[in-house]
């Protein structure tokens, strides 16, 4: 099998391709050709990639590229993990909405959105060019905001794009542990969109389990998700919310933490530090960015658990992994015909009531060599419903505003959002990132 990254020089996809490695069963990956407009970061990457592959007995092969077609042709899967405008793009998401006092966050709030109306457009031209070169292929979507993005390469793609994302899997782990149950055998019930979803119920043995955790002091400290929003508040909500739910349960908390450096800020630096050890020492390669790998997950969220005293992140977490084993599993349930049950953004249908049919939910669904199909959840109760329907209004206001290029959609996305205070603040919004995003000022000139 072949596997194509978009977005292959950048920083987690040596996690995939570990993970390629530690995959013997077959089909296997025989191929993995990496795709990105920077030459630089791929050659960073790609010594990265060759360091971890020393001493593997046929390890897949890695190609690199800058021009997409070429990564496409043939391809059995695609991972879409791009970055439209770079880190750059995402430091101005974030610093524009906080100078309007607004939450300063890549997939949450006002940056969520500008993010999403920049990246649209491409997204939907790397599907069109998967249609038109790899028909068969399976599109894995890791680009940011997923729910936005996924629905979009829908309207191309169909059943064959599917999003993945890594935090309700690290929630239900810590759910799971917290009781010292296996995560492997327990059954969520888990719902919403991405990065604005709640477990409300954890299975094993035929028994919903949340129940006593919600109730047990003890248990709770060991759920960082319950930390960070404090053991009242989930015990009110009868769940435990996804750890993006922060900014909207604590927003003034979350702008006035986000005052100093953002996160990427933050991360831009770090990323820069990253590809330059790697210029002056190739062969340090695989040291350097376990080191950064290292750095960036240990930061992860830090302002908010700094705000909530969450304390710093589990060990067991930094190591269990994410996005890559999400996404081999799903190759492997699809490729293999290994049926499985994964958390994935798919198109909702009657899945979750409420909300559009053609809209994609972030959901448990069956997987198997058909495809993915939702799995129906209970009905969502007032107190998580209304969020969602107005973020999913949003979302799909995003997608039509970037299709068009109608700026008065992409202010009407910004002014619907629960996190902008008023229809002035989003015309100011989408002002300021079209004077600091070119990628965004040309989608609205």
């Amino acid at each position: 099998m072949r596997l194509a990254v978009l977005g292959g020089g950048g920083f987690r996809v040596p996690l995939v391709y570990g993970a390629l490695l530690r995959d013997t069963a077959k089909p296997r990956v025989e191929e993995v050709v990496l795709y990105d407009v920077s030459e630089e970061r791929l050659a960073a990457i790609s010594h990265v990639l060759s360091g971890l592959a020393a001493g593997h007995d046929d390890p897949p092969r890695v190609r690199v590229t800058t021009d997409l077609d070429t990564a496409l042709r043939d391809a059995t899967f695609v991972f879409s993990a791009i970055r439209v405008g770079g880190l750059a793009g995402r430091t101005a998401d974030e610093r524009v909405a906080l100078d309007l006092g607004l939450v300063g966050q890549e997939t949450t709030g006002a940056g969520g959105v500008s993010y999403g109306l920049r990246t649209v457009p491409v997204a939907v031209r790397v599907a069109e060019r998967v249609a038109a070169l790899a028909p068969r292929a399976w599109v894995i979507n890791f680009t940011n905001p997923a729910g936005i993005v996924t629905e979009a390469m829908r309207r191309v793609l169909g059943d064959r794009v599917i999003g993945i994302c890594d935090s309700p899997v690290g929630l239900i782990r810590r759910a799971a542990a917290a009781l010292g149950l296996d995560p492997a055998r327990v059954s969520p019930d888990y719902v919403g969109l991405n990065h604005l979803g709640w477990l409300r119920g954890l299975h094993h043995e035929g028994r919903d389990v949340l129940p006593g955790l919600l109730a047990d002091d003890a248990a709770l400290r060991r759920v960082e998700e319950a930390r960070l929003f404090g053991t009242e508040w989930v015990r009110v909500l009868a769940a435990l919310p996804n750890e993006y739910l922060y900014y909207y349960y604590l927003t003034r908390e979350a702008v006035a933490a986000s005052a100093g450096r953002t996160r990427g800020e933050e991360l831009l630096g770090q990323q820069d530090r990253f590809y330059a050890a790697v210029r002056e020492r190739p062969d340090d390669a695989p040291a350097a960015w376990a080191r950064a790998r290292r750095e960036r997950d240990e930061s992860y969220m830090a302002d908010a658990r700094g705000v909530t005293d969450a304390g710093e992140r589990d060990a067991a977490d930094l190591e269990a992994g994410g996005y890559e084993g999400i996404a081999l599993a799903l190759m492997a349930a699809i490729a293999r015909g290994e049926p499985a049950t994964m958390i994935l953004n798919v198109r909702n249908g009657s899945a979750v009531p409420g909300l559009p049919e053609d809209g994609v939910v972030e959901v448990p669904c069956a997987v198997d060599g058909s495809g993915v199909r939702a799995l129906a959840t209970r009905p969502l109760p007032g107190r998580f419903l209304g969020l969602t329907q107005q973020v999913k209004a949003v979302e799909q206001t995003v997608i039509e505003a970037a299709l068009t290029g109608s700026a008065r959609l992409a202010a009407a996305a910004f002014a619907m959002h629960p996190l902008v205070d008023s229809t002035s603040t989003a015309e100011r919004l989408l002002d300021g990132y079209r004077a600091r995003i070119p990628e965004l000022a040309a989608v609205f000139p």
